[in-house]
């Protein structure tokens, strides 16, 4: 009896797998999509990704461009993990620096921007697990740092960027696919995450796969809202920007341009004068880059 079961096992497996079954399988769901199309249902089709260069305005050597860039009036500012350097617009002259300690609380700055006389800055304890974050904010007259906001330990991943929405904020959170990760969580769990004033969470969203692709193994380094509603990303290796807009439905934010830009990847802050232009790193060239956007129609 048992021999029969098996025989009738073996057999079921076999037709399943047959191009015979294949080819049923097929024709069945051609003729479900075509019993769809017939009451005018039809695939989606992703936004169009726009293809669009960056203008460079000028470069500065600086040898804290590591992890990302900020500007104000009068000054730039370049950021690596635990160093941020204070240099002059008008001729790149170094001013001053706030400087940590190897190994001690603040362990990865990465992106910034000023607001007044202060330079709000992410922090994580990226490489470390698990992963915790917080908002270091800096006195920029006279580079000392002034206070903290600690948010521990997030299933969110590392905080990478946070900027004004709305009311309230939105963050970036990354994971990674190497031993700096979770091993249960690739660089396809990072995701924007949207927050009332108070930093309690009102919504988010997921990356796109056309960019999660682009950036893996990492996750977009930088982030902030442009002056037309739109969501600017950059990733961690690639010279070019991302365009989001947010999704009228669904959970994923729609990439609608790529720009080609003259950094590779990492944080960068909109420039306070002009909001179509941007202040970024180029991490190879240790280098604080100036350059303009394109405007979206």
């Amino acid at each position: 009896m048992r021999l029969s079961k098996i025989i009738v096992a073996l057999l079921f497996c076999t037709l399943i797998n047959s191009p015979l079954h294949a080819a049923s399988e097929d024709s069945k769901r051609d003729a479900r999509r075509a019993a769809w199309a017939a009451i005018g249902i039809e695939d989606y089709q992703p936004p169009l990704v726009r293809e669009l260069s960056a203008t460079t305005i000028a470069e500065y050597p600086a040898i804290e461009a590591g992890q990302g860039a900020a500007a104000d009036e009068k000054y730039f500012y370049a950021i690596v993990n635990y160093v941020i350097g204070k240099y002059r617009r008008d001729n790149g002259e170094l001013v001053s620096r706030w400087v940590g300690t190897r190994g001690g609380p603040i362990r990865h700055l990465n992106s910034c921007y000023v607001e007044g006389a202060k330079l709000f800055c992410a922090n994580s304890n990226h490489p470390q697990l698990p992963m915790a974050s917080s908002i270091e904010i800096f006195d920029t007259k006279t580079m000392t740092h002034l206070e903290s906001k600690s948010f521990g330990v997030m299933d969110e991943g590392s905080l990478v960027w946070f900027d004004h929405y709305k009311d309230g904020w939105i963050a970036g959170f990354a994971h990674y696919d190497d031993e700096t990760g979770l091993p249960f969580k690739d660089h396809s769990y990072a995701s924007v995450v949207t927050y009332d004033k108070e930093w309690r969470r009102t919504g988010g969203y997921a990356l796109p796969k056309t960019i999660l692709d682009r950036m893996a193994p990492q996750a977009a380094s930088g982030g902030a809202i442009g002056d037309d509603g739109r969501l600017y990303l950059l990733g961690h290796d690639r010279t070019e920007m991302y365009v989001m807009e947010f999704p009228k439905m669904g959970p994923v934010l729609d990439h609608v341009a790529t720009i080609t830009v003259p950094t590779e990847g990492q944080a960068f802050a909109f420039d306070h004068k002009n909001p179509r232009q941007v202040w970024g790193i180029s991490r190879p060239r240790r280098s604080v880059v100036h350059f303009e956007l394109p405007v979206l129609e």
